[in-house]
């Protein structure tokens, strides 16, 4: 459907980091791409974690210029800040808030919701490892596993299982840094030649920089920080992502391919507006907070 850009707001709610400065970097891309392409009338973005804070979008959009504001959460999976850290932050009291000032503010699922992400988590697939056969490969859709983000192992198993249902990979996978299947076992979960790994997270930061590689046996030394100079000099600093560049690494005759985290990928930029258009075309807003 097409959303009236004249008077439409769309908010990217997102976690943030006060540790990781990669944190934030998806979203703010994600928020300028949409913004450049003048979907909304406005596009603004907030954090849990950082600057500008959630509670600080209250008063984001003048409500004379914006009468409807849609909230995308910027998330892999329904779940505790989902369900409750954001409608508490954001003062929202159902699918459909109504305020005071006439704005109405529509609540729309988290982006790793959409049906889109099974396109995009193939695509990068296939973009890490162009020239393997997928007859040949395993893919590998790692979460982090633990009561604690039950949601996001449900959804990396969602995914597994309508990736698998294609019959392209030779074998599919979602496993998980702390539990089984473990992403540490994967010489043992598979025998193909070729595996690709694509870690199921919003941004990239020390689970896909240095845990996940360290459990996968491809990264030997740690990488300076980035906020240590590499050559003494202020301001330079070596690059992270050099273990994504270093594709693919050998291991016993088998080649495995690691990916940049899905949620860096440039086309979340597209299910973000596809989650907010989702919103009115189901009529979600008739129901109260699921």
């Amino acid at each position: 459907m097409t959303i009236d850009r004249t008077n439409a707001a769309l908010l990217i709610a997102a976690h943030g980091s006060t540790v990781n400065p990669d944190s934030n970097a998806p979203t703010l891309a994600h928020t300028a791409e949409i913004r450049r392409r003048k979907v909304f009338a406005e596009v603004g973005c907030a954090f849990w974690k950082e600057e500008p804070s959630l509670r600080d979008a209250l008063f984001l959009f003048d409500p004379e210029l914006v009468h409807y504001v849609y909230v995308v959460p910027n998330f892999i999976s329904e779940g505790y800040f989902t369900q409750t850290v954001i409608p508490r932050e954001l003062e929202l009291n159902g699918r459909i808030t109504k305020r005071a000032n006439g704005q109405t503010w529509k609540y729309c699922e988290p982006v790793g919701n959409h049906p889109m992400m099974t396109d995009l988590l193939l695509q990068r697939a296939r973009a890490v490892a162009p020239d393997v056969d997928p007859a040949e490969t395993s893919l590998f859709i790692v979460a982090h596993g633990t009561d604690l983000n039950e949601n996001s192992a449900v959804a990396a198993k969602r995914e597994a299982e309508k990736i698998r249902a294609l019959g392209k990979y030779a074998a599919v996978l979602n496993v998980y840094m702390e539990e089984p299947p473990l992403v540490s076992d994967w010489q043992k979960l598979t025998t193909t030649p070729n595996v690709v790994v694509v870690p199921f997270f919003i941004s990239d930061g020390l689970h896909s920089y240095e845990d996940i590689p360290k459990l996968l046996g491809i990264k030997e030394r740690r990488l300076p920080s980035r906020r240590e100079p590499s050559d003494g000099r202020l301001g330079s600093r070596p690059s992270l992502k050099e273990i994504f560049r270093r594709n693919p690494y050998e291991t016993d005759g088998r080649l495995l391919f690691y990916a940049p985290s899905i949620g860096t990928d440039a086309g979340f930029a597209d299910i973000i507006i596809e989650q907010a258009a989702k919103f009115d075309s189901d009529r979600s807003g008739d129901g109260g907070m699921n």
